[in-house]
């Protein structure tokens, strides 16, 4: 029997060269980026004992990228975009290596990490748009909706094993995850180096003020594309939990880093069972609909897990937290993609990841100053109620976006 094409997906995807290195770059960084959530959040609670300095790493993250969020944007869609990502690869490895230095000489101060962490997120903010830029132009025609699913699954099947790692790790010595980040950020930035894309984008003249903030005003021109991005912005944003591991694990699971570790990493085996389900089947139909239906599902597992005080319960409300923040992700991704033209990627790109991806610090920042002032429970109750009073407010604020019926099939 012939295997059919959703079965050998993953297969042509993987054997397309320039996928293939995306995929493999993409991978090692986010392996590095998921080490360093539970290392730099363990160690800071460790020396700190406080919820607020959890708060505070998310906000040292957020600050920068929201300063150059724009000025990132424009330079995914003015310069090479591999050459963007390879060198914010390369400063993390260094800004990851400092920290193993500091952890083995006995200097290193919370004041220290957060200045490093401020690094990760400058970077990050220049890396995400030219990523999530480049990946239209590296897989085949027609397969953008798999190729972000699988893409999605690099980022999964690093955080299933990457959070465990650190932890491992990290109980042996606190230097050695973050010598790990060095060196995985450095195979990143080689791979993507090697990258040749299919559609090389062509590159403009330096932008001027009004093509600055472009990005923005096209989201605006664009309800569809407004109401995922916000829709995601907010529910991230209330719904900050996971800044609040390190304080479950310890004071309310009673275990340690190694427990932290797969609390990490529950949320990425739900993601990735889901990234293979929807790499094999995408969505057809009702894609807005589903896009809701996830959020709530989202806010609903977070309810679970703040209440729980039992390991195997939290893990696998984590782990359905993964699998409906997948099904937004791969809609919201597409959607963006497939509706902004190719010279607008990088700005538009950089839009959301100011909405998005940045949110996720910031959400770490309210949830821990939450936390500091409510508890760490309450905090992450209230975060999944208002996960679900959002997407049932968005239904009605963005009809459009109820109504997209497909992604691809519709263009």
């Amino acid at each position: 029997m012939k295997s059919s094409p959703e079965s050998n997906f993953a297969r042509a995807l993987l054997a397309h060269r320039p996928f293939f290195l995306f995929f493999w770059a993409r991978t090692f960084s986010e392996f590095a980026y998921q080490m360093a959530a539970v290392a730099v959040g363990w160690q800071v609670y460790a020396l700190t004992h406080s919820a607020f300095a959890l708060g505070m790493v998310g906000l040292a993250q957020f600050l920068p990228s929201a300063c150059l969020v724009f000025v990132a944007g424009h330079a995914a869609d003015r310069y090479e975009r591999k050459r963007v990502v390879q060198i914010c690869q390369l400063v993390q490895g260094v800004a990851a290596a400092f920290l193993a230095c500091g952890s083995i000489a006995g200097w290193l101060n919370v004041a220290e990490i957060f200045a490093v962490v401020a690094v990760f997120g400058a970077a990050t903010a220049f890396e995400s748009p030219a990523g999530a830029a480049l990946l239209p132009a590296v897989v085949p025609q027609g397969s953008l909706q798999r190729g972000t699913a699988l893409a999605s699954g690099a980022f999964q099947a690093a955080a299933i094993s990457a959070p465990a790692l650190a932890g491992f790790t990290y109980a042996l010595m606190p230097a050695v995850p973050y010598a790990l980040m060095a060196v995985f950020w450095l195979v990143g930035a080689l791979l993507n180096g090697a990258i040749t894309p299919d559609r090389p984008p062509r590159l403009k003249d330096p932008p001027s003020l009004s093509e600055l903030f472009a990005g923005v005003g096209f989201v605006r021109r664009n309800p569809a594309i407004l109401g995922t991005i916000s829709l995601d912005l907010v529910a991230v944003l209330l719904g900050g939990a996971s800044a609040l591991l390190p304080i479950y694990a310890r004071d309310i699971l009673h275990t340690g880093p190694w427990g932290l570790g797969l609390l990490r990493g529950a949320p990425a085996v739900g993601a990735l069972a889901m990234t293979f389900v929807l790499a094999r089947h995408p969505l057809s139909r009702r894609v807005g609909m589903r896009m809701f239906q996830a959020v709530i599902l989202f806010g609903l597992a977070t309810l679970v897990f703040s209440l729980s005080q039992w390991m195997w319960l939290s893990i696998v409300a984590l782990a359905v937290m993964g699998a409906a923040d997948t099904v937004s992700v791969v809609i919201r991704s597409a959607l963006v993609q497939l509706s902004t033209p190719d010279d607008m990627r990088g700005r538009v790109g950089a839009v959301n990841y100011l909405f998005i991806n940045a949110s996720n610090q910031l959400g770490e920042f309210e949830s821990g100053l939450t936390a500091a002032l409510l508890g760490a429970v309450p905090a992450a109750a209230l975060g999944g109620l208002g996960s679900i009073v959002v997407a049932l407010l968005w239904m009605k604020l963005f009809p459009s976006l109820r109504h997209v019926e497909r992604l691809e099939g519709n263009r």
